[in-house]
């Protein structure tokens, strides 16, 4: 009988499955508010940490102007962070050239949340599809139509699609043509921007099923972003809830959903419905407006709108910390839970 592996050797596993590797990565936008006013700086995201594997699915939640999106161009190489580390594949983005920048986006690609304005229109499903493979490899023509017409196979698009233009096409069809484009390349990771939002109900389960399929066939990590929770119940591993581009709550989806230890988790849940009564939390009701990020409250930043929020909230800022297995952002995570 084999020995059992060693906690070192299950670490370096574990290491090898890791494709996305951010520690404190932040965005500071630079925003100009007239002439006679200094500029001010904006922290679209502040310090964010996380880990994403192979076959695993990371969803990030919040409200809108939390961070969600401009974390999503961090990971999809679109935009340069301004701190912090950001490793994909094993290698660091940091100080890289634009050869090497080139080489690394073809480790993640993205699916963007709508499939009306993110097809070309003048363009065919099978040039649009053959288009990474024109950019980014040296196949030939009639490899690239063989590949396109395979990956539509995959997704569920029939051959006679291949001909035929974007607006021919409902818009669940769409996100599956911007699904196939996005696996082109056969990419490492897929970041996911609220690809179903846009989609009718009836249509959001099929396209989840068929993101969870490709997920299994190739390996693939998810960055899942999204802001509706009850989608995220269905296709996360785990969850970050972001807040003013901070996280203040990440950890396995059912720790998340079961016993959430920030009141702003708790309020969105709250704010969620779900038709199984086991889910539906009490109700949490969050005060006042979201703060500008120009002029982000002073201590813990959800303390303006905290039914928790104590003296200590206003001054002080909450380090995440480890909690039940899950790491939260807030003094009274405990009580509160």
């Amino acid at each position: 009988m084999s020995a059992a592996p060693r906690a070192e050797d299950r670490a370096a596993a574990a290491a090898d499955d890791t494709v996305v590797d951010a520690r404190e990565l932040t965005k500071v936008y630079t925003v100009r508010r007239g002439l006679l006013t200094a500029p001010a700086a904006l922290r679209a995201v502040d310090g964010v940490s996380f880990r994403l594997a192979r076959g695993k699915t990371l969803a990030v939640v919040g409200e809108s102007g939390c961070g969600k999106s401009t974390l999503a161009r961090m990971i999809t190489l679109i935009e340069p962070p301004t701190a912090g580390s950001l490793k994909l594949a094993g290698q660091e983005v940091a100080g890289a050239g634009s050869d090497r920048i080139k080489a690394l986006r073809r480790h993640v690609q993205i699916v963007f949340q709508d499939p009306y304005g993110s097809l070309n229109p003048r363009r065919k499903v099978g040039a649009i599809l053959g288009e990474p493979l024109v950019i980014n490899t040296s196949m030939r023509a009639a490899e690239r139509a063989r590949a396109a017409r395979e990956m539509m196979a995959r997704v569920g698009l029939r051959p006679e699609h291949y001909e035929r233009y974007p607006h021919m096409f409902s818009g669940g069809q769409r996100q599956r043509i911007a699904i196939a484009r996005a696996l082109m390349l056969r990419p490492d990771v897929v970041v996911a921007d609220e690809p179903v939002s846009a989609l009718d109900v009836s249509i959001q389960a099929q396209v989840l099923n068929l993101l969870m399929d490709l997920q299994e066939e190739f390996r693939l990590a998810y960055l899942f972003i999204s802001h509706g929770l009850s989608v995220v119940r269905h296709i996360a591993d785990e969850v970050m809830v972001m807040y003013l581009g901070r996280t203040v709550e990440q950890g396995p989806k059912t720790a998340i959903f079961t016993r959430p230890r920030h009141p702003y988790t708790k309020a969105l849940l709250a704010s969620t419905p779900f038709v199984d009564p086991k889910l539906r939390a009490q109700r949490v009701a969050l005060k006042g407006e979201l703060p500008s990020p120009l002029n982000p409250p002073s201590g813990c930043a959800f303390h303006t709108r905290c039914p928790f929020a104590q003296d200590r909230c206003k001054t002080e800022r909450p380090v995440l910390r480890l909690v039940d297995g899950q790491r939260v952002a807030c003094h009274y995570a405990e009580s509160i839970g």
